[in-house]
């Protein structure tokens, strides 16, 4: 398919089940990127896909050691309490 002067290739509907706040996240996330849901999930997809694995992915290969010499059990703690109160 043809739009402007780009190629686009023809696009499937896909329905998630997602939390409702992260969906909401998601949609102020997107928003202040000037992009949208679908693009992001189509980018995450798109980037799992090709590295073969959710784990190999741009953003998990960048942040892979980040707690490197931390106490995991402090910081699992510390998301408990973030998240969960």
């Amino acid at each position: 398919m043809f739009f402007g002067d780009k190629i686009r290739m023809a696009m499937a509907k896909l329905t998630l089940s997602v939390d409702e706040s992260v969906i909401a996240e998601a949609k102020a996330y997107a928003k202040k990127r000037e992009t949208s849901l679908s693009e992001m999930v189509e980018g995450y997809l798109a980037a799992v896909v090709k590295s073969g694995s959710p784990e190999e992915t741009p953003v998990l290969k960048r942040v892979r050691g980040v707690l490197k010499g931390r106490n995991r059990e402090e910081y699992r703690e510390y998301l408990h309490r973030k998240h969960l109160g």
